[in-house]
């Protein structure tokens, strides 16, 4: 899908300014992924994004419950993952989705991890000279004809944003601070979207939010692709290791009150995101924080 100004707007405006980011329906039963979807969609979020991640649930199977489960909802792969699949059964995928659910589904993917490419035997060396692979195949002519649900490319580094304007809708980040945001946008320019997870801890206790944000910082800084990003924003070798510095902590995880978390989404988004997706924490890595989202929809939602 080579980049489309005008469908990259009007992919924006359908995602809405805040969205919903989760990893807990991987540990829910059908049935609660159900009713929580619905739950955020009458809340009045336009869109909610799940992950692929190793032992996550089939990203097309997922996006179907979740489409089959609500009536407006755009529902949201951050991200499909290359090594998962063929490229031309992913682009028949993303081409089945869109012609069951027109206007309600957007794919992103990406490269992932060297450990994934490890387990599943794939060659992880020079990312975007795969991703661009990828994208051709999927546009080749065994595919044959018919219209894909819009692509994004999940991207932190400067060449990855080129190519997601280039070749794409746009950029969907993950775990960055909002310095990476702002660059990115210059990267891209301003037609493509730019969708930034943002994760969040809801807790005026800010002993107990620290310590749920360094479980998740503590994970994703074991991981070279974001810790390497952080160090090209300037985060020094000691900021970045174990847990993270207080600095990188605060930067990456809004921890506190509704106040600081609208704030945070806010910053994201003046500094040229068009769309910020809140991923909440809880004590428990199952929890879809519900009862958190309720409390911070009046706000998220007026930004």
């Amino acid at each position: 899908m080579p980049t489309d100004p005008a469908r990259s707007r009007e992919l924006a405006l359908s995602l809405g300014r805040v969205g919903v980011w989760t990893f807990a329906f991987d540990q829910q039963p059908p049935d609660a992924i159900r009713a929580a979807a619905r739950e955020i969609e009458s809340l009045g979020y336009s869109s909610l994004w799940i992950p692929e991640g190793m032992g996550s649930r089939e990203v097309f199977s997922h996006l179907s419950l979740l489409l089959c489960s609500t009536e407006r909802l755009r529902c949201c792969s951050g991200i499909l993952n290359v090594g998962a699949r063929e490229p031309d059964a992913a682009a028949l995928g993303a081409r089945t989705l869109e012609e069951a659910y027109p206007g309600r589904v957007t794919i992103g993917m990406g490269i992932g991890h060297s450990y994934q490419a490890e387990i599943r035997g794939v060659t992880y060396s020079k990312p975007v000279a795969r991703m661009r692979a990828y994208l051709d195949a999927m546009a080749g002519p065994e595919v044959g004809e018919g219209t894909m649900a819009p692509l994004m490319l999940a991207a932190l580094g400067d060449k990855m944003l080129e190519l997601a304007a280039e070749r794409t809708l746009g950029a969907h980040s993950y775990f960055v601070p909002v310095e990476h945001t702002e660059r990115a946008r210059g990267i891209l320019g301003p037609e493509p979207v730019l969708a930034v997870e943002q994760t969040a801890v809801l807790s005026v206790d800010r002993e107990q939010g620290t310590r749920i944000a360094r479980r998740f910082t503590e994970d994703y800084l074991s991981l070279p692709n974001y810790a390497n990003n952080l160090r090209r924003l300037g985060y020094s070798d000691e900021d970045v290791a174990g847990s993270g510095s207080d600095r990188l902590v605060d930067a990456t995880i809004a921890v506190g009150d509704v106040d600081a978390i609208t704030t945070r989404v806010r910053d994201h988004l003046e500094a040229g995101a068009d769309h910020v997706c809140v991923q909440l924490l809880g004590e428990e890595e199952s929890d879809v924080c519900l009862p958190a989202l309720r409390e911070l929809t009046p706000a998220l939602l007026s930004l």
